[in-house]
């Protein structure tokens, strides 16, 4: 600790450095949906026409939301792209001397007094207020040496990269649900095909149906406002964002009896999550969605027919009203059975991976300031 020392923020690190993009070429594109939650790099990366304004970024720039509840959230992540460009709300932090690491840099933003620091600076509209850049003019921060602040950053780095490893084999484990789904009930090579006798182009039993005249009416539930999601806490909030849980609540009063998984469709967004867990919902364009026929049409079986079903081609709306006039294809209830049976397993294994990653998390995030502080050695 006697080698670390007092700081001015600007000195070290640099905010929204320039760096030169050529207008009307593509470059990679990073949407604030997109930003993760609970992990280094973007969801999703995808190639846009650069014409000028956003935020820009290249390889190891830490890059941050500055818009509520987007910051509050941790909405962040490492460039991890030569070049790239996102959305105006993103802050964006680079090293602006050979003192200070950038891996290091990624982590320190990640303290709660930087982003207590940075919340207490927005204004703006409620619901849309804005981290305001002249905060970090007159900051300063206590500085380690540059070993120290590699060995922080290696530590904090094993953690992040056992939860990236969970969050690979998650996605492995819905695409093999899915690959199973489209098998039997796309191509339909299920179990014993060979001998079934197929009437009007599907096997005799089975039935095209309407998802409106599939899904149980939900009794409504107290919903979580936006505003008030938490960091922390007992019940884990459910939304139509991207992010598989926005944030957490203790209302009691929200929460959700999954003792048979919930479908969470977006109404705005398209996204889809399996619940297999008690949930609270969050905010407004959040549905719930139960099989009112758990024998022909469980919930794993209700889940993967929806993700194949393609809403694209609608502008922005309610798209609930959409889906619940496409038909999906509804087996005999062995196949049905058969089916659950495998994939249950699946989201089994998704629903402990999903703990592991939130244990992880909280682990890494309580080990974050103790490392900076020097309560710990490194």
């Amino acid at each position: 600790m006697n080698q670390w020392k007092k700081v001015k923020f600007l000195d070290y690190i640099k905010l929204n450095p320039s760096i030169k993009l050529n207008k009307g070429e593509l470059y990679p594109f990073v949407e604030m949906s997109n930003a993760p939650t609970n992990a280094r790099t973007p969801d999703k990366i995808v190639y846009a026409t650069y014409n000028g304004g956003g935020s820009k970024f290249e390889k190891n720039d830490t890059v941050i939301a500055r818009i509520e509840p987007c910051l509050q959230n941790g909405k962040a992540f490492r460039c991890n792209v030569e070049k790239g460009f996102g959305s105006t709300e993103f802050l964006v932090f680079r090293p602006n001397n050979e003192n200070i690491d950038s891996d290091y840099i990624y982590y320190f933003m990640h303290l709660e007094w930087i982003k207590d620091t940075m919340a207490a600076s927005m204004v703006g509209a409620t619901g849309r207020q804005r981290v305001q850049n002249s905060i970090f003019n007159s900051l300063e921060f206590t500085l380690p040496t540059l070993h120290t602040q590699h060995r922080i950053a290696s530590i904090l780095s094993r953690y992040d990269s056992l939860i990236e490893n969970y969050q690979h084999q998650i996605k492995l484990l819905e695409e093999a649900a899915q690959r199973l789904y489209k098998q039997w009930f796309v191509d339909l090579k299920f179990p014993g095909y060979e001998n079934a006798v197929f009437v009007d182009g599907i096997p005799q039993g089975w039935e095209w149906k309407k998802v409106g005249d599939l899904v149980k009416k939900v009794q409504r539930t107290k919903q979580v406002p936006t505003n008030l999601y938490q960091i922390n806490g007992r019940i884990p909030v459910i939304d139509q964002s991207r992010v598989f849980i926005a944030g957490y609540t203790d209302d009691i009063e929200c929460e959700v009896d999954a003792t048979i998984p919930y479908i969470v469709f977006g109404d705005h967004t398209r996204i889809l999550k399996y619940i297999p867990f008690n949930f609270a919902k969050g905010a407004d364009g959040t549905q719930l969605i139960m099989s009112n026929d758990l024998q022909r049409m469980p919930q794993t079986l209700f889940f993967n027919s929806l993700i194949n079903i393609d809403l694209s081609n609608y502008s922005y709306a309610r798209h609930f009203k959409y889906l619940k006039e496409e038909v999906v294809i509804v087996p005999s209830h062995p196949i049905a059975k058969h089916y659950d049976k495998i994939v249950v397993l699946f989201y089994n294994n998704i629903k402990n991976l999903q703990s592991q990653i939130r244990h992880l998390t909280e682990a890494r995030d309580r080990l974050l300031p103790k490392l900076r502080n020097g309560e710990i050695e490194v």
